[in-house]
């Protein structure tokens, strides 16, 4: 059995350290955002699940299974105001990967617990770079004396690659965005499908994570304007130097279409029947 946790659907996934505002309508949403306030200010329990949906809109009424991806990220609240009709406006930010085991669906009004709101058994994803160094440096102490590399040596090609990928994505993302903006005043000919507003202020955002690769990979992969099965395939990638090959393939790709088809991708969802209120 893994951790039990709220669960809160939506169109696109979250990723780590990213921030996420919410506008909170439905009851039982409302619901659980009151749980969550009953818990202590200065503890770790007030976050929930951010599960990218697969298909449909009214998850409780197929297969959870079906409905959802099966790699979600935690929401932790940073700020929450109430609204005069009883809703809220949150702002989260993205913490920690998660799988799913197993969706528990509340009733129409609440469950048997008293839970109207999804919850979710899941298990923690862990980022695969300590292993990866750890492994590295096994391999060099494992090296045969003068039949191996020099101490130190695989670790540094490592960290080496690592770099060339982290610039090489910032390079493609920055031309990226110049490319997107360009569409947006380009005239009629040409047109973005997408929430191109997505993009605003990425370039200060750069600045922000130079030096960290992983938390450059996550937010090329949320600010971009990919299709929601490219970011979920980006948020289930553990790590962060395939993330970063995958982007520098999705970001070319996007690049290719842009100066083609003066285009890039709108998310299915833009296209569904009606939405849930949140």
């Amino acid at each position: 059995m893994g951790d039990l946790i709220p669960l809160f659907p939506l169109g696109s996934p979250l990723f780590p350290g990213i921030v996420l505002p919410l506008q909170v309508f439905e009851p039982r949403y409302r619901a659980l955002v009151r749980d969550l306030l009953a818990q202590p200010e200065d503890g770790d329990g007030r976050f929930f699940g951010v599960v990218a949906i697969r298909q449909g809109w009214e998850v409780e009424r197929v297969a959870p299974a079906q409905a959802l991806y099966d790699v979600g990220c935690t929401a932790h609240l940073q700020t929450v105001r109430p609204q005069p009709d009883g809703g809220f406006r949150l702002t989260t930010v993205g913490g920690d990967r998660f799988r799913l085991l197993d969706v528990l669906v509340g009733g129409d009004d609440e469950d048997e617990d008293g839970t109207p709101y999804l919850r979710a058994e899941v298990e923690w994803l862990a980022e695969e770079e300590a292993a990866e160094e750890a492994a590295g440096d096994q391999e060099v102490g494992s090296s045969p004396p003068g039949g191996g590399p020099d101490e130190g040596l695989v670790a540094e090609v490592a960290r080496g690659s690592l770099d060339v990928l982290e610039r090489g994505v910032g390079s493609l993302f920055t031309r990226y965005v110049s490319a997107v903006a360009s569409l947006q005043t380009g005239g009629a000919e040409t047109a973005v499908a997408g929430d191109a507003q997505d993009l605003e202020g990425t370039d200060a955002l750069l600045d922000v994570v130079d030096g960290d690769a992983r938390a450059l990979s996550y937010l090329v992969a949320s600010a971009a304007l990919l299709t929601t099965e490219d970011r979920q395939a980006l948020l289930a990638e553990s790590a962060t130097r395939r993330r970063l090959v995958a982007e520098t393939r999705m970001l070319r790709r996007e690049l290719t279409l842009l100066r083609t088809v003066g285009a890039v991708p709108a998310p299915l969802q833009q296209f569904a029947g009606p939405t849930s209120l949140n």
